[in-house]
């Protein structure tokens, strides 16, 4: 399995990361153990969470996980800052954050984390702030690397752009919604940038909340999860030639929709790893299939055109 870096850092993971934002949700702690148990038994160690996710209940139960385990050196631990936490608690400004860190490290039961992201962009606080104050916890080895997430392109190349004149750390990670049927916030200026400034994507909503699953052909099946609700935008004339070419692909390859559309993900320019989420073993298992499967050039080109 080929490991890929993380922008310019000198943090490499495997192609998949885990998507914690099941856990204190529709996980509880007693599966969310077993699951992270076997995703390490596939040989990833990638975890993504964020402070707001459960309102700090997914940073607990993978805090409770790795005491539990002992294994805090066998994985890599990504966390977020900036979504509202409460009223006053919110934004990436520098006292914010370095509380944050702070609570986000308790919960977690760590003294670091392998790469803090903010959360989405703050209009009320200067890039300048924000980076100096990710340089102060880089320092105190706090952190490691830093990314963003819901950045365009125009704000993550001015992030650049201070981080060069002000020898302060850069980004070297972007988290943009992006899958087969969702495209249009990451491919053009955001995907060119990637390319260009070595900045790894890891993409959320990678299967479109469950749309990519094939699970949802109708509104009668919107029953089927807590997401199912999410589906309304997707039953339409683009979605099912989506789906048609996922269908075709799929038996080519005794694989699932789900991991058909996982290897089209990976297999896009400035990807470094799609980030998903599985609330049991047997969705893990499914997971770990599609970011091994190698799709053809015109298996991949087919369905690339029909999510156009």
């Amino acid at each position: 399995m080929n490991r890929r870096p993380l922008g310019r850092s000198e943090l490499v993971i495997e192609p998949l990361v885990f998507g914690g934002n099941v856990f204190g949700w529709t996980v509880d702690e007693e599966t969310g153990f077993r699951i992270l148990d076997a995703y390490l038994d596939h040989g990833f160690t990638a975890i993504d969470t964020a402070d707001v996710y459960g309102k700090g209940k997914s940073e607990t139960l993978i805090g409770n996980w790795l005491k539990a385990r002992g294994n805090r050196e066998k994985v890599h631990i990504f966390t977020k800052v900036g979504a509202e936490m409460s009223p006053e608690e919110k934004g990436l400004g520098a006292q914010h954050i370095h509380d944050s860190i702070e609570a986000s490290l308790k919960r977690l039961q760590t003294d670091y984390v392998d790469l803090y992201q903010s959360h989405r962009p703050d209009p009320d606080t200067p890039q300048e702030e924000t980076l100096e104050a990710y340089d102060k916890l880089i320092r105190a080895g706090k952190v490691r690397v830093i990314g963003s997430s819901n950045f365009s392109a125009e704000q993550i190349r001015e992030a650049q752009e201070l981080s060069v004149v002000k020898s302060l750390p850069r980004y070297e990670t972007e988290q943009p919604e992006y899958n087969l049927y969702d495209r249009e916030r990451y491919e053009g200026a955001l995907q060119d940038l990637a390319v260009e400034q070595e900045v790894g994507i890891l993409t959320y909503f990678s299967l479109a909340a469950g749309f990519l699953t094939g699970k949802y052909r109708s509104s009668a099946d919107f029953d089927k999860s807590p997401r199912g609700q999410r589906m309304e935008k997707y039953m339409n004339d683009k979605g099912n030639r989506v789906l048609s070419a996922l269908d075709e692909v799929s038996q080519a390859h005794d694989a699932t929709p789900a991991e058909v559309s996982l290897a089209w993900l990976i297999a896009q320019p400035g990807v470094a790893a799609p980030i998903a989420s599985a609330t049991s073993l047997e969705q893990l298992e499914s997971l770990a299939k599609g970011v091994r499967l190698q799709l053809s050039q015109d298996e991949l080109s087919r369905l690339t055109e029909a999510g156009r």
